[in-house]
Protein backbone atom coordinates (compact mmCIF):
# COMPACT_ATOMS: atom_id res chain seq x y z
CA UNK A 1 0.00 0.00 0.00
CA UNK A 2 1.42 3.56 -1.02
CA UNK A 3 1.88 5.21 2.08
CA UNK A 4 3.54 8.67 1.31
CA UNK A 5 4.05 10.32 -1.98
CA UNK A 6 7.01 12.92 -2.74
CA UNK A 7 7.31 15.14 -5.83
CA UNK A 8 10.44 17.18 -6.67
CA UNK A 9 9.14 20.34 -8.10
CA UNK A 10 5.50 21.70 -7.03
CA UNK A 11 4.99 23.76 -10.01
CA UNK A 12 2.62 24.01 -12.66
CA UNK A 13 2.17 20.42 -12.73
CA UNK A 14 3.59 18.99 -9.36
CA UNK A 15 0.91 21.32 -7.41
CA UNK A 16 -2.28 20.16 -8.78
CA UNK A 17 -0.83 17.21 -9.29
CA UNK A 18 -0.26 16.94 -4.97
CA UNK A 19 -3.66 18.79 -4.69
CA UNK A 20 -5.28 15.59 -6.65
CA UNK A 21 -3.11 12.95 -4.23
CA UNK A 22 -4.06 14.56 -1.56
CA UNK A 23 -8.11 14.61 -2.58
CA UNK A 24 -7.29 10.70 -3.19
CA UNK A 25 -6.21 10.45 0.38
CA UNK A 26 -2.69 10.12 0.26
CA UNK A 27 0.61 11.93 2.39
CA UNK A 28 2.12 14.49 -0.02
CA UNK A 29 5.59 15.46 0.54
CA UNK A 30 6.42 18.57 -1.75
CA UNK A 31 9.67 20.47 -2.92
CA UNK A 32 9.70 24.31 -4.04
CA UNK A 33 12.55 26.36 -4.55
CA UNK A 34 11.05 29.30 -3.47
CA UNK A 35 10.51 30.48 0.45
CA UNK A 36 7.25 32.42 -0.37
CA UNK A 37 5.74 29.44 -1.68
CA UNK A 38 6.13 27.26 1.89
CA UNK A 39 2.71 28.69 3.14
CA UNK A 40 0.98 27.70 -0.05
CA UNK A 41 2.18 23.95 0.15
CA UNK A 42 1.39 24.08 3.40
CA UNK A 43 -2.51 25.37 3.32
CA UNK A 44 -2.87 22.64 1.25
CA UNK A 45 -2.18 19.86 3.75
CA UNK A 46 1.70 19.44 1.44
CA UNK A 47 4.45 18.67 3.67
CA UNK A 48 6.56 21.39 2.54
CA UNK A 49 10.90 21.34 1.93
CA UNK A 50 12.82 24.44 0.49
CA UNK A 51 15.21 22.53 -2.11
CA UNK A 52 16.98 23.50 -4.39
CA UNK A 53 19.62 21.33 -6.95
CA UNK A 54 22.01 22.91 -8.85
CA UNK A 55 24.97 21.50 -10.96
CA UNK A 56 27.24 22.23 -7.75
CA UNK A 57 24.90 19.61 -5.48
CA UNK A 58 21.71 19.91 -3.38
CA UNK A 59 20.96 23.04 -1.26
CA UNK A 60 18.25 21.61 1.58
CA UNK A 61 16.92 19.02 3.67
CA UNK A 62 16.70 16.40 0.81
CA UNK A 63 17.52 13.58 3.28
CA UNK A 64 14.47 14.37 5.56
CA UNK A 65 12.59 15.11 2.16
CA UNK A 66 13.06 11.88 1.27
CA UNK A 67 12.72 9.76 4.40
CA UNK A 68 9.74 7.40 4.73
CA UNK A 69 8.50 8.05 1.17
CA UNK A 70 7.25 5.37 -0.47
CA UNK A 71 7.11 6.78 -4.30
CA UNK A 72 8.82 9.81 -5.94
CA UNK A 73 7.53 11.96 -8.32
CA UNK A 74 10.38 14.04 -9.96
CA UNK A 75 9.09 16.93 -11.96
CA UNK A 76 12.04 19.04 -12.93
CA UNK A 77 11.74 20.51 -16.17
CA UNK A 78 15.53 21.01 -18.25
CA UNK A 79 15.59 25.12 -18.01
CA UNK A 80 17.41 24.65 -21.03
CA UNK A 81 15.78 27.19 -23.49
CA UNK A 82 16.72 30.56 -23.87
CA UNK A 83 20.08 32.95 -24.17
CA UNK A 84 22.80 32.46 -21.31
CA UNK A 85 25.04 30.28 -19.82
CA UNK A 86 22.65 27.13 -18.48
CA UNK A 87 23.69 24.67 -15.63
CA UNK A 88 23.76 20.79 -16.70
CA UNK A 89 20.64 18.78 -16.15
CA UNK A 90 22.54 15.63 -16.03
CA UNK A 91 24.92 17.00 -13.64
CA UNK A 92 21.65 18.31 -11.35
CA UNK A 93 19.99 14.25 -11.73
CA UNK A 94 23.05 12.91 -10.58
CA UNK A 95 23.66 14.48 -7.47
CA UNK A 96 19.69 13.40 -6.83
CA UNK A 97 20.29 9.89 -7.94
CA UNK A 98 23.33 10.07 -5.56
CA UNK A 99 20.70 10.79 -3.10
CA UNK A 100 17.77 8.44 -3.68
CA UNK A 101 20.65 5.93 -3.74
CA UNK A 102 20.90 6.63 0.20
CA UNK A 103 17.26 5.95 0.53
CA UNK A 104 15.22 3.39 0.89
CA UNK A 105 12.48 4.98 -2.09
CA UNK A 106 12.17 1.62 -4.34
CA UNK A 107 10.14 2.92 -7.03
CA UNK A 108 10.46 6.14 -9.17
CA UNK A 109 8.36 8.63 -11.75
CA UNK A 110 10.38 10.38 -13.98
CA UNK A 111 8.71 13.38 -16.28
CA UNK A 112 10.42 13.56 -19.16
CA UNK A 113 9.35 15.32 -22.35
CA UNK A 114 8.88 14.34 -26.13
CA UNK A 115 11.75 16.20 -27.03
CA UNK A 116 13.48 13.12 -27.11
CA UNK A 117 12.91 12.49 -30.32
CA UNK A 118 13.95 14.78 -33.48
CA UNK A 119 11.72 17.00 -35.10
CA UNK A 120 11.59 14.97 -38.46
CA UNK A 121 11.87 11.33 -37.28
CA UNK A 122 8.27 11.05 -37.80
CA UNK A 123 5.81 8.59 -36.10
CA UNK A 124 7.52 7.60 -33.29
CA UNK A 125 6.36 5.59 -29.91
CA UNK A 126 7.82 4.21 -27.26
CA UNK A 127 10.03 1.47 -28.63
CA UNK A 128 11.41 3.74 -31.38
CA UNK A 129 15.18 4.78 -30.99
CA UNK A 130 15.33 8.43 -29.95
CA UNK A 131 17.22 11.06 -31.99
CA UNK A 132 16.92 13.98 -30.10
CA UNK A 133 17.50 17.19 -32.16
CA UNK A 134 18.00 19.40 -29.37
CA UNK A 135 20.00 20.13 -25.96
CA UNK A 136 16.89 19.58 -24.08
CA UNK A 137 16.37 16.64 -25.33
CA UNK A 138 19.80 15.17 -25.30
CA UNK A 139 19.81 15.91 -21.83
CA UNK A 140 16.61 14.57 -21.37
CA UNK A 141 17.79 11.08 -22.60
CA UNK A 142 20.90 10.83 -21.17
CA UNK A 143 19.13 11.22 -18.05
CA UNK A 144 16.31 8.70 -18.50
CA UNK A 145 19.14 6.19 -19.21
CA UNK A 146 20.88 6.87 -15.56
CA UNK A 147 17.67 6.09 -13.85
CA UNK A 148 17.08 3.62 -15.96
CA UNK A 149 20.26 1.73 -15.56
CA UNK A 150 19.90 2.32 -11.84
CA UNK A 151 19.33 -0.83 -9.67
CA UNK A 152 18.68 0.42 -6.60
CA UNK A 153 14.86 1.26 -7.39
CA UNK A 154 12.79 0.86 -10.22
CA UNK A 155 11.72 4.01 -12.58
CA UNK A 156 8.86 4.71 -14.89
CA UNK A 157 9.46 7.46 -17.29
CA UNK A 158 6.89 9.50 -18.80
CA UNK A 159 7.11 11.28 -22.05
CA UNK A 160 4.80 13.92 -22.23
CA UNK A 161 4.12 16.29 -25.26
CA UNK A 162 3.74 20.15 -24.97
CA UNK A 163 1.48 20.75 -21.71
CA UNK A 164 -1.49 22.64 -21.88
CA UNK A 165 -3.83 23.71 -19.50
CA UNK A 166 -4.83 27.09 -16.89
CA UNK A 167 -3.39 29.95 -18.60
CA UNK A 168 -0.70 27.66 -20.50
CA UNK A 169 -1.70 27.60 -24.12
CA UNK A 170 1.06 28.02 -27.02
CA UNK A 171 -1.61 29.99 -29.21
CA UNK A 172 -1.26 33.06 -26.28
CA UNK A 173 2.25 33.47 -27.75
CA UNK A 174 1.68 32.57 -31.31
CA UNK A 175 -1.52 35.20 -31.57
CA UNK A 176 -0.13 37.37 -34.47
CA UNK A 177 2.86 36.39 -35.33
CA UNK A 178 4.14 36.40 -39.18
CA UNK A 179 5.99 33.90 -41.20
CA UNK A 180 6.00 31.41 -38.95
CA UNK A 181 7.69 27.88 -40.01
CA UNK A 182 6.23 24.48 -39.98
CA UNK A 183 2.91 25.17 -40.18
CA UNK A 184 2.16 21.63 -41.61
CA UNK A 185 3.99 19.93 -38.56
CA UNK A 186 1.58 17.78 -36.07
CA UNK A 187 0.42 19.25 -32.57
CA UNK A 188 1.93 17.07 -29.81
CA UNK A 189 0.26 18.26 -26.97
CA UNK A 190 -1.48 17.07 -23.78
CA UNK A 191 -3.93 18.81 -21.06
CA UNK A 192 -2.91 19.30 -17.73
CA UNK A 193 -6.06 17.03 -16.21
CA UNK A 194 -4.67 14.00 -18.57
CA UNK A 195 -0.99 14.29 -16.96
CA UNK A 196 -2.53 13.90 -13.77
CA UNK A 197 -4.77 10.88 -14.71
CA UNK A 198 -1.71 9.18 -16.29
CA UNK A 199 0.69 10.30 -13.33
CA UNK A 200 -1.91 8.39 -11.04
CA UNK A 201 -3.21 5.72 -13.29
CA UNK A 202 0.85 4.67 -12.95
CA UNK A 203 0.51 4.54 -9.37
CA UNK A 204 -2.51 2.82 -9.07
CA UNK A 205 -2.04 -0.06 -11.65
CA UNK A 206 1.44 -0.31 -11.03
CA UNK A 207 3.24 0.62 -14.25
CA UNK A 208 6.63 0.25 -13.03
CA UNK A 209 10.15 -0.26 -14.70
CA UNK A 210 8.81 1.00 -18.07
CA UNK A 211 7.98 3.84 -20.32
CA UNK A 212 5.45 5.92 -21.39
CA UNK A 213 4.81 8.64 -24.20
CA UNK A 214 2.05 11.32 -22.90
CA UNK A 215 0.35 12.61 -25.46
CA UNK A 216 -3.39 13.28 -26.91
CA UNK A 217 -4.13 10.85 -29.77
CA UNK A 218 -5.70 13.93 -31.84
CA UNK A 219 -2.58 15.13 -33.96
CA UNK A 220 -4.13 18.62 -36.13
CA UNK A 221 -1.27 20.31 -37.81
CA UNK A 222 -0.12 23.51 -36.43
CA UNK A 223 -2.09 25.97 -38.77
CA UNK A 224 -5.30 24.06 -38.72
CA UNK A 225 -5.39 24.18 -34.40
CA UNK A 226 -3.51 27.27 -33.86
CA UNK A 227 -5.63 28.84 -36.48
CA UNK A 228 -8.74 27.88 -34.30
CA UNK A 229 -7.60 28.39 -31.14
CA UNK A 230 -6.87 31.84 -32.16
CA UNK A 231 -10.50 32.03 -33.30
CA UNK A 232 -12.27 30.39 -30.35
CA UNK A 233 -10.55 32.80 -28.32
CA UNK A 234 -11.03 35.85 -30.93
CA UNK A 235 -7.25 36.86 -30.88
CA UNK A 236 -5.15 37.40 -33.97
CA UNK A 237 -4.29 34.44 -35.91
CA UNK A 238 -0.74 33.28 -36.60
CA UNK A 239 0.00 33.11 -40.14
CA UNK A 240 2.48 30.34 -41.57
CA UNK A 241 4.80 30.42 -44.58
CA UNK A 242 3.05 28.44 -47.31
CA UNK A 243 6.28 25.29 -46.20
CA UNK A 244 5.63 21.81 -46.24
CA UNK A 245 7.06 19.74 -43.37
CA UNK A 246 8.88 16.76 -44.85
CA UNK A 247 8.41 13.67 -42.16
CA UNK A 248 6.09 15.78 -39.52
CA UNK A 249 6.77 14.34 -35.76
CA UNK A 250 4.00 12.47 -34.19
CA UNK A 251 4.30 10.62 -30.70
CA UNK A 252 2.03 7.74 -30.34
CA UNK A 253 1.84 4.93 -27.86
CA UNK A 254 2.24 1.28 -28.04
CA UNK A 255 2.28 0.44 -24.09
CA UNK A 256 -0.61 -1.85 -22.88
CA UNK A 257 -1.43 0.16 -20.42
CA UNK A 258 -2.55 3.15 -22.34
CA UNK A 259 -3.68 1.05 -25.38
CA UNK A 260 -6.12 -1.54 -22.80
CA UNK A 261 -7.14 1.06 -19.51
CA UNK A 262 -6.17 4.67 -20.28
CA UNK A 263 -8.51 7.02 -22.03
CA UNK A 264 -7.57 10.78 -22.16
CA UNK A 265 -10.76 12.60 -20.62
CA UNK A 266 -9.89 16.18 -22.23
CA UNK A 267 -9.91 17.32 -25.47
CA UNK A 268 -7.30 19.37 -26.96
CA UNK A 269 -9.66 21.48 -29.29
CA UNK A 270 -13.75 22.27 -28.69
Amino acid sequence: MIKRIGIIGCGWLGLPLAKNFIKEGFAVKGTTTSVDKLALLTNENITPYHIKISEKGIEGPIHDFLLDVDILIINIPPGLRGKGKKESYVKKMQFLVTELNKSSIKKVVFISSTAVYGDSQGEVHEKTTPLPSSESGRQLLQTENIFIGNDNFKTTIIRFGGLIGPDRHPINMLSGRQNLKNGNALINLIHLNDCIRLITGVLTENIWGTLLNGVYPDHPTKQQYYSHEALKRNIKQPEYQSFESKNPKKITSCHPFIAKKFTYLTPLQE
